[in-house]
């Protein structure tokens, strides 16, 4: 048995990538272009949003909440993970990692509510097109987006709390480059079972129905566009949600990809990991710059007035 008294609130030691010394410079070098194109790429798009009229609308509206918490959930991990890569010093506080735990969680349990509503828009924009107006009303998107976020407070609430009132062992040593709830449930000596009940509960009760919602949607979505009698009319109404569908595909591809590689292989685990904590927010400005012909024309217009500019 390890040390379970006075020394339960020290601090940790994340291991990062086991890989040899000379590579960390590398790996840092990557985590920071990457990291650099995830601030530019969403803030980018925060600001287009804001600044162009145009994109005053309910979609728009959900795409920067979406790129806010992309950002805000890389910035989380990317930093720290970037100065240990330099440190011979690997450590992490008790209170600093219980920090960086209950952000992550809230902000990526906040994305998937996001999504969701996000299919429920397209969902409204094209099954019942003339009443969109109606239904997707400036307060209603604020409230969605308003308990969105209040369900990925309440979710990162009870994962913080029963992670970290455990007891834990001699050994303070978590395998992976951020506080991972699976490791550090790892190096605990206290019965988990509380833990399991209330994983299981926040799957049934939170995660669940965002899936739910967005898989639901789009079975009304492709029912409703292969009724269209024109191939064109098809196609656009395709393009409406092809974004948001590639982002989906993304952000749970790589979450289930990372939940679903064997615990023996952790280093696996960790490169996974990397996709959806700064890959998966990287690739979405530019999978909604590129195939969206709205963020193209306001992106299109401040380059030419700063090109007038100047």
């Amino acid at each position: 048995m390890g040390d379970k008294g006075a020394g339960n609130h020290s601090d940790f030691i994340l291991v990062g990538f086991r890989v040899r010394p000379e590579f960390h410079i590398l790996l840092f070098l990557l985590f920071l272009l990457v990291y650099g194109m995830v601030l530019l790429g969403n803030i980018s798009m925060m600001a287009i949003i804001v600044t162009d009229s145009q994109l005053n609308t309910p979609m728009y509206f959900f795409l920067g909440n979406l790129s806010f918490i992309d950002l805000s959930y890389s910035t989380v991990i990317a930093p720290k993970a970037m100065v240990n890569l330099l440190s011979e010093k690997k450590t992490v506080s008790f209170v600093g990692c219980a920090t960086q735990f209950f952000l992550f969680a809230f902000f990526i349990v906040t994305e998937g509510f996001v999504l969701a509503a996000m299919a429920y828009d397209r969902f409204i924009a094209i099954c019942n097109p003339l009443l969109y107006s109606v239904h997707m009303s400036r307060r209603l998107c604020t409230q969605l987006v308003a308990g969105s976020y209040f369900c990925g407070w309440v979710s990162s609430i009870l994962q913080v709390s029963v992670t970290f009132s455990v007891s834990f062992c001699a050994s303070r040593v978590i395998d992976h480059f951020y506080c991972d709830s699976y490791q550090i449930e790892k190096i605990s000596c206290s019965n988990l079972f509380v833990n399991k009940m209330v994983s299981l509960s926040l799957a049934a009760f939170i995660i669940l129905p965002t899936i739910v919602v967005i898989v639901v949607s789009y079975m009304y979505i492709v029912t409703t566009v292969l009724r269209i009698p024109s191939s064109e009319g098809r196609k656009k109404a395709f393009s409406t949600c092809s974004s948001h569908l590639g982002v989906v595909s993304l952000l749970y591809g790589t979450v289930s990809f990372v939940y679903l590689t064997p615990p023996s292989n952790p280093e696996l685990r960790k490169v996974a990991s990397v996709f959806y904590i700064l890959v998966t927010p990287m690739l979405n400005p530019l999978i909604y710059s590129l195939r969206n012909k709205d963020v193209k024309r306001a992106l299109g217009k401040i380059l030419w007035k700063k090109k007038a500019l100047s």
